[in-house]
Formats: structure tokens, C-alpha cells, sequence
């Protein structure tokens, strides 16, 4: 890494126009090509799948979208003269737009149902065809809601019509702001606080056009910008932040900036190097799940890891070669000045002291700790995967509004019927179908169910099934299941029919299932991997094993916190962010690749320190208080900046965001401040040499990766941060 640092340092002009033109390249790409993001959540070999299969073979306009135009009048009915006739008007203008098949109005026979049986509510579905393009349905959205007479409101819903709520620009900002903030608190000087920030901005921009132009050759969801935005400023920070402050420590200990910034990008750097290769290898270990929405997201946020870690060795250095020794504060100036070469006698301060009570009383600590994250983690046996439905968004969309129109005219379930696709060859396969219709009035949760006439030739029927219960309910799932396990094969019985419940409400349900049957063996494959890379970098098997386990609970944590804000709904209502309801379904699968990656990050530097003094020392008891109070400051600060960021994504204004927002805020705190600086050293401490042991026949046999740098480097003078122990520092 010191080559690279030197370069970078002697031609650092040119690295800074190159990071700036490769900026701008990709964004004159995107602005030229646009972006090509798609949200729809497919699950293999399903019942929902099945059933969406078989009505695209059937009929075109039933397997494209649809939605609902939804309209109510306050102090009379929806049938008087003038409300009926004006949005009688509007449907036979949606009904002649391009891309529309077809409309079904309240006021034909065929859509008698579609008034409330007070009148003051009704709605027309209006079906698209499969390949109908955005522009056509933005067309019809301005056709529906152009009458405006009296006191008629008019709102939209449906899958056609959903609109997602923007991310606010202002809430993202204010985690930048707050991170600034707490650095210039901390080192007392301008350019520490702005390093970190600058490059983690240009490597999170750099990486925000890549994806948008890698939405044109793989799926991508549109909140993958977001997310990438969420982890890289996070992770970028802390990145920039980890070697600017051992730059720092260099500076002060005499070094000149050339010198120091090699050494720093070869100590601390190739710890961010090893740090970051565990996050990307984390996210792109949920490929192996072969879940098309999570592949993309975990390959864009992979990326703009990436780009942020390259930045952090390239761009990093280049700019503390333009800063020169202005990256200490004036009093640290003259202070490296009058002890250069020298070391510092200096006090223990705060996390010296603290590394000493951990050294003193390491089972009493560890074992509150563990208690604190275990309490912490107990919500998440409660974990429901599902996804929220439009009763979660602001009352201000008109997505909600129209929901909440519905809900209140027809009940909760007509805003996610059930579509079951019946295959019926025969005519006594359609005599069956219409008994299923009929038995299906009778079941519990069965709000309403209605059979599509077949037309002459027809093979493939339509049963619309209607609720008592709103799509995100757990008991909308208990009905799906109770459909397909009991009421769907008994009505098969005798018959060559054949029954698929489909519709986004049992699309998103099959899609929770398939995911929360693969998390508890994603999670495990996570912490076999993270053993594995521990062991390679720190020549142990403890160290591994007890940063496996501790990944996990924390994990857990992260779990904890979106089960009792999103799922139990406390706090919900206050932050803006909807009713209780299900965790979206994707949202664990990610916070386990990330809230990975971040824990190995803190690991990593944590206990690369520990082994770099182990090597020099030999003595385990200072290794890991000294690796424990040089770094404790940097980690706290670290983690304080991610608290940051991930808090200000909670008040963006998207569900899913703020789920990740809050799961990965709490975990990061609770990750640095109770495991790494009082579980991890506790247990270090009671075990002794043993954290360091590994077979030899193991220790041949595996590849040496240095992250702590060469260890035949000559140490470098440094700091003492920490006398030792005496009875009266630690009792």
C-alpha cells in the first residue's frame, strides 16, 4: 500500500482532476441514457407465480396492472346527476386512452358492486395492457382526476397508480451536517471534520451514476440509490476517517506528511481495504439466494462500496498531500513540532481508562453486556416478514387517501383482493369452479368472492376473493394459507381443475415466505464466512469464533429494533412513518450483509491494533488493552458519524429506508460501544495467549494476509496512550 500512497501523494493534482473528469463522464452517461430501475418483487416456482403465469397466457389485460380511480362525496351520494355524470365523462375518456384495456364502471351492470352501500363511495378499475408504458398511465392519472364538482374528491390506488414516496434531499443532508459536526467537535480542526466527508461524497456520487447506468443491463429497485447512499456515506466516512486519524497519530510523533500518509495508507489503509472486501463480500454473498430484486440491491450497494474504498486510498491520499500539516489543529502543530521523534509520556485518558477497568473486571462487564444485547435482541423471535401496505403512507398521497376511502366504504380488504386463476378444460371442471365461488362466500376472512363469466372457448377463470382484513394483516396470510392447504384441494377433489391464488397481496406473502425460509441459513453462511476471513487475518481460531457469535447477536439487535418501532409500531407515529405493520421482506436479508460487513469493520480495527502490539510485544494483557485504547476514541467516533447518517435516512420519508435507517443506527451503537469495546477485550482478556493460537499445520496451510501491515516493519515512535494498570487507576 505504500507505493500507491506515494504515488497518489507525488501526482495528486492528477489523481484529484481524474476522480472529478471519471465524475462527470458518468454523469454526462446518465444524462444522455437515463435510468432504467424496476420494482417488482418475483419469487420462483410459487403459487402466485404460477397463478400470474397462467393469466398472462389467458388474457393479456388481466395479468397487465390495474388500479382503481376511488371517489367520495361528502354530504350525498356518488349517483347524483351531477357526480355521476362527470366521472362518467372521465372513465369513457380513460376508457379510449392509449394502453388502457379496459374500464369497469359503478355504473354499468357489470360493475354494480362498486358503490357502498351508503353511496358516498365508489370506484372504476381500470386494466392496462401488459407492456402499457409510464407516460400512458401518467396520461390517465390526469384524465381521472379532472372533475372537480362540489364536494366530490377524487383519489387513485391500485398497482398501476402506486406512487412511492421521494427521498427528502433535506433529511439526507442533515446526517452530512451532524457528521461534520461531531468531527469537528472531536479533533478541533476544519479539514479533519471535512477529509472524511469529501471523499466519502465524491465515492457515494461516483457510485450513484454507475448504478443508474448498470439499471440498463440488471434489475436495480429504485430505492437501491438510496440504500447505496445509506451504506456508502456511512462506511466512507468511517473509511477516510480510520487513516486520516492514523495519519494524525504519525504526524505527531515527528513523521513528515509523505512519510506519514504511506505508513498510514499501509497500516490503517490495508485494514480499510480488508474491512471493505468483507462488506462486498457480504452483499454479494446474498446472489447466492437468487432473489432477482435482491440481487440488484446488493450489487449496487457492493459497488458503491467499492468506489468509496478506492477512494479512500487514492483520492484520500492525494488530498492530505494538498494539505500537508494543516490536518492538525495549530496547538497540535507546535506540540509535534517541539517533540518530534519523541514519545509522549501522555495520560491515559478516557478510553485508556476505561480499557484498564475492562482488563480489571472482565467477567462482571461482559457479562452485563451480554445481557443488555440479548434483551435488546429477544423482539426478534417476533420477526414478521410481509410487506406494508398504502395505509402506511402519509395522509397527504393520494394513494392513502384512496385507500383509506375504500377501506371505509367497502372494508379493509378490498385494497388487496386475492386473484384465483382457475384452470378448468372441462365443463364439469367450470361447474366445480363456480361451487368454489360459491363455498368460497361462506369461508372466515371471506369478505366477498366473485367469479369472471367464461366466454366461449375459455379455459382459464378468474375468482376475485375480498377479505375482511387489510393486505398487510397477519391474518390476510392466515387466509392464504387456509385457501391453498384446505378450502382450494377439496374443491380439486374429483376434478382435473386446477387452482392458483395469485394477486399482489399473495404475491407479496409467497415473497416473505421464500425469504424467511432462506434467512436462517443465509445468516449461518454469513458467519461461517466471517470465521474464515478472521482466521486468515489474525492467525486464530478464538478471535473468529467469538466474532461469529457476536456478528450474530447483533444481527439480532438490528432485528430487535425494526420489530419494536415498525412491527409493534412504538415510536412509529411519532417518526412519521406509518402504523404498525409487517417488516418489509427484503429489509432483513440486507441488514444481514451490511450489519455484517459493519461489525467485521469495527473487528477489524479493533483487534488488527491488538495483534499489531501482540507482535511487538508478546504480552497478551497489553495488547489487548493498548489495541483497545488507541482505538477506542476513533470507533466511538465512527460509530457516532453512522448513528448520524443511518438516523437522518429515518425521516426520509420512505418506509423502507427509515426500517434500515432504524435497524442499522441501534445496531451500530450497541456493535461498537458494548461489543467491541467491552465484550470482545473482556473475553480477550479471560482468554489469555489462547486468542492467539492456531495450528501449525492450519498456519501453513493458509494464505498470510497482513492487515495491520508488514511485520517486519521497525515500529514507528508513537504515543502511549495508557500506563499500566496500577490498583488505584482501576478499582
Amino acid at each position: 500500500m505504500s507505493p500507491l500512497a506515494r504515488w497518489c501523494h507525488r501526482h495528486r493534482l492528477a489523481v484529484v482532476l481524474a476522480w472529478v473528469g471519471l465524475l462527470l463522464a458518468l454523469g454526462a452517461g446518465v444524462g444522455a441514457a437515463g435510468n432504467d430501475f424496476g420494482n417488482s418483487p418475483t419469487s420462483q416456482n410459487t403459487d402466485s407465480a404460477k397463478a400470474t403465469a397462467l393469466l398472462q397466457q389467458a388474457s393479456n389485460s388481466a395479468a397487465g396492472k390495474s388500479g382503481r380511480v376511488v371517489w367520495q362525496l361528502t354530504g350525498g351520494k356518488v349517483t347524483e346527476p351531477v357526480a355521476e355524470r362527470a366521472m362518467t365523462e372521465a372513465l369513457e375518456h380513460i376508457a379510449d386512452a392509449p394502453g388502457v384495456a379496459a374500464v369497469t364502471s359503478p355504473f354499468v351492470p357489470e360493475g354494480k358492486g362498486q358503490v357502498s352501500k351508503d353511496g358516498r363511495t365508489a370506484y372504476a378499475t381500470v386494466a392496462f395492457d401488459r407492456n402499457v408504458a409510464d407516460a400512458q398511465i401518467d396520461h390517465v392519472k390526469e384524465l381521472a382526476t379532472a372533475p372537480e364538482p362540489g364536494d366530490l374528491h377524487i383519489a387513485l390506488n391500485g398497482q398501476a397508480f402506486t406512487v412511492n414516496p421521494q427521498p427528502n434531499a433535506v433529511a439526507d443532508a442533515m446526517g452530512i451536517v451532524l457528521a461534520f459536526i461531531v468531527l469537528l467537535f472531536v479533533f478541533r480542526a476544519v479539514w479533519v471534520a471535512a477529509l472524511p466527508i469529501i471523499t466519502a461524497v465524491v465515492g457515494v456520487g461516483t457510485s450513484a451514476v454507475t448504478v443508474i447506468l448498470l439499471s440498463h443491463v440488471i434489475t436495480l429497485s429504485d430505492t437501491t440509490l438510496t440504500l447505496g447512499s445509506l451504506i456508502g456515506l456511512g462506511v466512507g466516512i468511517d473509511y477516510a476517517l480510520f487513516i486520516v486519524n492514523r495519519h494524525r497519530a504519525n504526524l505527531m510523533a515527528g513523521m513528515g506528511v509523505a512519510e506519514s500518509t504511506a505508513k498510514a495508507l499501509n497500516t490503517s489503509g490495508r485494514a480499510v481495504v480488508f474491512a471493505g472486501l468483507t462488506v462486498v463480500v457480504a452483499l454479494l454473498g446474498m446472489l447466492t439466494l437468487n432473489v432477482g430484486i435482491i440481487n440488484g440491491m446488493a450489487i449496487g450497494a457492493a459497488v458503491t462500496v467499492v468506489l468509496t474504498v478506492l477512494a479512500a486510498i487514492t483520492l484520500l491520499p492525494a488530498l492530505l498531500g494538498m494539505i500537508g500539516p494543516r490536518v492538525l489543529s495549530r496547538n497540535e502543530r507546535r506540540e509535534a513540532a517541539g517533540q518530534a521523534g519523541k514519545r509522549s509520556s501522555g495520560r491515559a485518558g478516557l478510553w485508556g481508562r476505561w480499557a484498564a477497568r475492562v482488563q480489571a473486571r472482565p467477567k462482571a462487564l461482559g457479562l452485563v453486556a451480554l445481557a443488555v444485547l440479548t434483551a435488546l435482541a429477544f423482539p426478534t423471535l417476533a420477526l414478521r416478514l410481509g410487506a406494508s401496505d398504502d395505509g402506511n403512507l402519509p395522509t397527504t398521497s393520494t394513494n392513502r387517501q384512496a385507500y383509506d376511502m375504500i377501506a371505509d366504504g367497502f372494508g379493509p380488504g378490498f385494497n388487496g383482493p386475492l386473484v384465483l386463476a382457475v384452470q378448468a378444460p372441462t365443463a364439469a371442471d367450470r361447474v366445480a369452479e363456480a361451487k368454489l365461488a360459491t363455498a368460497l362466500e361462506h369461508v372466515d376472512g371471506v369478505a366477498g368472492a366473485t367469479a369472471a363469466p367464461l366466454k366461449d372457448g375459455q379455459t382459464v377463470g378468474v375468482i376475485s376473493v375480498v377479505p375482511t382484513t387489510s393486505p398487510q394483516s397477519e391474518a390476510t396470510s392466515d387466509l392464504i394459507h387456509h385457501l391453498r392447504d384446505n378450502v382450494i384441494p377439496e374443491a380439486e377433489q374429483g376434478t382435473t381443475m386446477k387452482v392458483y391464488v395469485g394477486g399482489v397481496t399473495a404475491s407479496n406473502d409467497d415473497f416473505a415466505s421464500v425469504l424467511m425460509s432462506k434467512l436462517p441459513v443465509f445468516v449461518l453462511v454469513i458467519a461461517v464466512l466471517g470465521f474464515l476471513l478472521l482466521t486468515v487475518a489474525f492467525r486464530s481460531l478464538l478471535i473468529p469464533a467469538v466474532g461469529a457469535v457476536l456478528n450474530i447477536l447483533s444481527i439480532g439487535v438490528a432485528f430487535g429494533a425494526i420489530v419494536v418501532v415498525f412491527q409493534y409500531g412504538f415510536g412509529a407515529g411519532l417518526l412519521g412513518l406509518g402504523a404498525a405493520g409487517p417488516i418489509e421482506s427484503f429489509v432483513p436479508i440486507l441488514v444481514v450483509g451490511i450489519m455484517f460487513g459493519l461489525s467485521m469493520d469495527y473487528q477489524v480495527f479493533l483487534v488488527s491494533r491488538m495483534r499489531e502490539e501482540w507482535t511487538h510485544t508478546g504480552d497478551s494483557r497489553r495488547a489487548v488493552r493498548v489495541g483497545q485504547a488507541e482505538t477506542g476514541k476513533v470507533i466511538a467516533v465512527a460509530a457516532t458519524i453512522m448513528v448520524c447518517v443511518f438516523g437522518s435516512f429515518v425521516f426520509g420519508g420512505m418506509r423502507v429506508i427509515s426500517e434500515f435507517g432504524v435497524s442499522l443506527a441501534v445496531a451500530v451503537a450497541v456493535d461498537a460501544l458494548l461489543i467491541r469495546m467491552v465484550v470482545v477485550p473482556a473475553l480477550m482478556h479471560l482468554c489469555g495467549r489462547a486468542n492467539w493460537w492456531l495450528p501449525r499445520r492450519l498456519d501453513k496451510a493458509l494464505p498470510r494476509v497482513s492487515v495491520e501491515g508488514p511485520a517486519d516493519e521497525p515500529a514507528l515512535p508513537r504515543q502511549q496512550p495508557v500506563r499500566e494498570p496500577q490498583s488505584a487507576e482501576v478499582i
